[in-house]
């Protein structure tokens, strides 16, 4: 574990050079500490990965959108002048249920009297029961015990009356948490939906968290973190164990050995759970580590010589609760010079796809975005994907999930330093809990913890 030789000694040690991490880092640069982060991959910004296209359009293999009241992430953006554009919503949306499709725009589709009133019930039932959960603790909401013992999928065949609706939230469910309603603790659902504001926030493109794209991709935003802390980020450094001893930490990585007083890892917890800690870590954090499990998700982008769909008077926007393809936006750049639709899978058919050849599931995801924008949408330049499961430092997104019975077991690990560790990432962040926004709050905190250590321990 590590290379031989001496260690070298630095102040804080942060794992993970994502948006937590680096984030973190900054703030304690700024304050004066002397620290190294330490990243696994050959590259800054984690689960944010943005692809130059042979036109030199920029696109987001990972997270892509920012939204209204992510204050940090806007801020961070103004900051390093990043420029952003609105997401293209201009015309009409597609909504599929059940093979048969049909036209809306707005944010609510087109349903019977009786849907419609099922869903308008869902949506403000949810808006109530998730303002009972505190953004602290959501594990001491007053229902807690009760919500934390069901999923979102026992909630859903219980509380919804009719059958699209039903559908409806399944489609909402994978899009928002790139899993099936039967994996989501109910309780979990209903912190997330609090932390981001509730599910149409969630779910919607204009007015939500959907809303604003990054002219140069969103990996830029990692990139002018990492340029400031010059040659203290260093990659393919993934660290192998943590040590803990009574005058402080020792850090084992493919980039050495290092001694610090304090580490911050800033992964997210089913990756955390891989390395070797000595001593080892409390049962609860442990424990919680093993029921974390990543989201399941993939990214296809078809690329076209010009946004066809617009000229046919639609959106680019598309929800399907059948097949492979869940979610399409319009996905070419601001100019809307050349077209690029983006198709996601999710959940079930996420991890179903990935155990297809490429050459298959490119063909099915033509076939999908044939059957809405017609047969112009099989004449593609170009096409790539993005299969985050077999992304080896991340093995999924978006975020980690909690199924039933965690965040009421363990959910007071999830944040609670472990001696001298510090915990940061998106999944530790009470706001917007699985964005990039969550990540920084999350590396504003950690960091924040340690200063206020490191000021108790002189």
């Amino acid at each position: 574990m590590g290379l031989s030789g001496p260690s070298r000694r630095v102040d804080v040690v942060v794992v993970g050079a994502g948006l937590a991490g680096l984030t973190a880092s900054r703030r304690l640069v700024e304050r004066g500490r002397d620290i190294v982060v330490l990243e696994a991959r050959d590259r800054v910004g984690g689960r944010t990965l943005s692809h130059t296209t042979p036109h030199g359009d920029v696109i987001d293999l990972g997270a892509q959108w920012i939204g209204p009241t992510q204050d940090r992430v806007a801020a961070l953006a103004s900051e390093l002048e990043l420029k952003t554009y609105e997401q293209y919503t201009t015309g009409a949306k597609i909504l599929s249920l059940g093979g048969r499709a049909s036209t809306y725009k707005g944010s609510i589709p087109r349903l019977s009297l009786l849907s419609l009133l099922s869903l308008d019930r869902a949506i403000k039932s949810l808006d109530k029961l998730h303002q009972t959960v505190p953004l602290d603790a959501p594990f001491r909401a007053a229902r807690a015990a009760e919500w934390d013992a069901i999923t979102v999928e026992s909630w859903k065949r219980s509380s919804v009356l009719t059958a699209k609706t039903r559908s409806i939230v399944d489609v909402a469910v994978r899009a928002v948490f790139a899993a099936e309603p039967a994996e989501i603790s109910f309780l979990f659902f209903l912190f997330y939906l609090h932390s981001g504001g509730g599910l149409l926030k969630l779910s919607q493109s204009h007015g939500g968290a959907q809303q604003t794209r990054f002219t140069g991709g969103t990996q830029a935003l990692a990139g002018g973190l990492a340029t400031r802390l010059g040659d203290r980020v260093l990659l393919n450094a993934p660290v192998r164990a943590i040590l803990q001893h009574r005058a402080g930490v020792l850090v084992r990585s493919d980039a050495g050995e290092f001694e610090t007083r304090f580490a911050i890892v800033a992964i997210p917890p089913a990756l955390a759970g891989r390395l070797v800690y000595e001593p080892p870590l409390p049962s609860q954090r442990d424990h919680l580590t093993q029921r974390m499990p990543m989201g399941s998700v993939m990214k296809c982008v078809a690329f076209y010589e010009k946004p066809f769909w617009r000229d046919d008077g639609y959106s680019g926007e598309a929800l399907c609760d059948t097949g492979p393809v869940t979610l399409v936006f319009d996905d070419s750049p601001e100019d809307g010079s050349r077209g690029a639709l983006l198709a996601f899978i999710f959940g079930n058919e996420a991890r179903r796809w990935g155990a297809r050849p490429p050459e298959e599931r490119r063909t099915a995801v033509l076939q999908r975005l044939q059957s809405f924008f017609g047969p112009r949408a099989a004449q593609i330049s170009d096409y790539v994907d993005k299969d985050w499961a077999t992304e080896p430092w991340s093995r999924g997104c978006y975020t980690g999930l909690m199924p039933p019975g965690t965040l009421t077991a363990y959910g007071d690990a999830l944040r609670a330093p472990c001696g001298r560790i510090h915990w940061a990432g998106t999944e530790t962040a009470r706001t917007w809990c699985g964005y990039m926004d969550g990540a920084i709050e999350s590396g504003e905190r950690a960091a924040e913890e340690v200063l206020t250590a490191w000021a108790g321990a002189t």
